[in-house]
């Protein structure tokens, strides 16, 4: 394994984890609806549990509310009950074979709740990012100490690898300060 690998790959892991982060950030709500929201939320379908997409069809209704209308007749019950349970806060309301899923507005207190756990997902990405970074300067060292590269390509290599996290963690930091303006947007 080269230094251009060593790079090469913790540049892919750490893009690998920001695309990890975005889902998650994608999972906290703001007072938009958005039908993703219940990609979490997974329901009992015969013995097995999936999510709701795989057992229902999810779409918007309106700026504040989810449509869910189920394929099969018995799912409506399951669903809606799965909905209540998640940590979530919804309250589905049925109507026929269609359940309407409101989302209810956001109190300022829920609001400082919700930026607090942006921040914490965020710092868990950075430190996932900065393991990264640990993990190809120890292989860069390893390489140093077999003799298999000189002291300044370490150096160099350990140089790029910080750039490299360094913008990473920008990246991370910016897409915090954008959701966390998202949800203290009334």
């Amino acid at each position: 394994m080269s230094i251009a690998d060593i790079k090469k790959t913790a540049e892919q892991k750490m893009a690998r984890s920001i695309e990890s982060f975005k889902g998650e950030l994608h999972k906290i709500r703001t007072g938009r609806a958005h039908p993703g929201i219940l990609d979490q939320v997974h329901v009992d379908y015969y013995g097995a549990m999936v999510p709701i997409s795989q057992v229902a069809s999810v779409s918007l209704l309106d700026a504040r509310t989810i449509s869910v209308q189920p394929w099969e007749k018995g799912m409506g019950a399951k669903i809606e009950k799965a909905i209540r349970e998640s940590d979530l806060g919804l309250n589905p309301a049925t109507q026929g074979d269609l359940l309407r899923v409101p989302m209810p507005a956001l109190t300022e207190e829920r609001r400082r709740e919700l930026t607090k756990v942006v921040r914490n997902e965020g710092e868990d990405a950075r430190i996932a990012v900065r393991n990264l970074r640990r993990d190809a300067n120890e292989h860069a060292k390893k390489m140093l100490k077999d003799k298999e590269i000189s002291e300044d390509e370490e150096r160099r290599s350990l140089d790029e690898l910080q750039k490299l996290t360094d913008r990473s963690i920008a990246e991370i930091d910016r897409l915090v300060s954008a959701k966390e303006a998202e949800i203290m947007a009334v």
